[in-house]
């Protein structure tokens, strides 16, 4: 028996050790614009049936339990706090903030592939095209958003309709549509890195449109949506994991004096 807790005592401690990776991430990107907090799930392992439930007693009358040894613990998945972000004001023309759900659609440039962020830092690159502010890659939104190098002001509405004002021009001139897309279960979206996802089957195909029509969110120029990462909650989760772990090695110190204690009877 003793040696079977060692093993599951080890579950544990590897269960908690993921967790704590988990909970080291969400604080590494307590800044990251658009970052979406995760969590990790646990579920029991198989069990050691030694009596099932239901078996006939002495008087042939079926017990009410039985007796069941679990093995162990692991973590069953991570899934993703899709909850809103603080919006903070920047002031910033080119900085877009998604109020609601939803993501930006962006292409690749090495791949070509359709990529979606939350990340509203966008920026203009040498052709006068809205990018994501990124130093390592240039992506560009998708469908493009072309400004013109004589525009002296940009406004983003709500609708995701960019406008420039232009010298000489009372009104401001439409030069692009920014669209979005949202999932039917964004939690299956995979994460590449650099505030980017991906589509997969578990996320459902992609379903695009205007900002703030079909169940989109809005944009809000002027502003970037903050992580959704509670410190405070963070920290709690910090300490329960790290005393989950220390009682998990204790157990395996328990079992290990037992074993001890049982070699050392053959001596007398």
């Amino acid at each position: 028996m003793s040696v079977q807790s060692l093993y599951t005592a080890a579950t544990g401690m590897g269960a908690m050790e993921t967790k704590l990776d988990v909970i080291a991430n969400n604080l590494a990107n307590i800044n990251t614009t658009g970052f979406k907090k995760d969590r990790a799930n646990f579920e029991d392992l198989l069990y050691r049936t030694e009596v099932y439930p239901g078996v006939k007693d002495a008087t042939q009358n079926p017990t009410a339990v039985g007796t069941q040894v679990g093995l162990g613990v692991r973590i069953t998945s991570t899934q993703t706090d899709q909850r809103q972000g603080t919006l903070q004001q920047t002031g910033r023309d080119l900085d877009v903030a998604i109020r609601g759900s939803g993501f930006l659609r962006v292409v690749d440039p090495s791949t070509q592939d359709t990529m979606f962020t939350r990340a509203g830092n966008l920026d203009i690159n040498a052709n006068g095209q809205l990018v994501v502010g990124s130093a390592q890659t240039g992506r560009l939104l998708d469908p493009p958003v072309t400004i013109p190098n004589d525009a002296t002001a940009m406004v983003i509405n709500g609708n995701g309709e960019v406008m420039v004002q232009q010298p000489g021009q009372v009104e401001l001139a439409n030069v692009g549509q920014i669209q979005m897309s949202q999932f039917i279960n964004p939690d299956g979206l995979l994460k590449v890195g650099e505030n980017m996802y991906m589509e997969t089957d578990a996320s459902g195909p992609e379903q695009s449109g205007n900002p703030g029509e079909q169940g989109l969110g809005g944009l809000v120029q002027g502003n970037l949506e903050a992580s959704n990462v509670e410190p405070v909650q963070e920290l709690i989760d910090l300490i329960t994991t790290q005393r989950a772990f220390e009682l998990n090695s204790q157990a395996i110190q328990a079992g290990d004096q037992i074993m001890q204690n049982i070699s050392n009877l053959r001596r007398f």
